[in-house]
């Protein structure tokens, strides 16, 4: 899994030649990404999903509020504002709020997801 902070995705100018206006970017990274779905999921506080994969993969864009995600491997990391969350090709994971603040994100999911089980405390 990779995260990319808002505070390290470099930003800048776009080229002029492209666009009207002064346009800017971040650039949160290169993804591998085969057909997908695109949703705005809001969890309430300390709600989270159970684990699960994608077979493309699935980017988490944190849009407002306090979260958190893990892997097998790692985890859970705390996730605020900004934030990019990349999961690998069939990587098991949960994402969900922090337990004070709800959270809300952009995921953007490649291939149907595959639900395992709960995520244990």
């Amino acid at each position: 899994m990779r995260i990319t902070r808002s505070t390290d995705a470099p930003s800048g100018a776009l080229d002029l030649s492209h666009f009207h206006g002064a346009v800017s970017s971040r650039d949160y990274g290169p993804l591998e990404a085969p057909r997908g779905t695109a949703l705005i999921v809001s969890f309430p506080a300390g709600a989270r999903t159970h684990w699960h994969r994608h077979p493309g993969g699935q980017v988490l864009f944190v849009t407002d509020g306090s979260g958190r995600v893990g892997t097998r491997d790692d985890g859970p990391e705390a996730l605020r504002p900004g934030d990019l969350v990349y999961a690998p090709p069939n990587e098991e994971h949960w994402h969900g709020a922090s337990e004070p603040e709800g959270v809300s994100h952009l995921a953007l999911s490649f291939g149907d997801t595959e639900w395992l089980e709960p995520v244990e405390e």
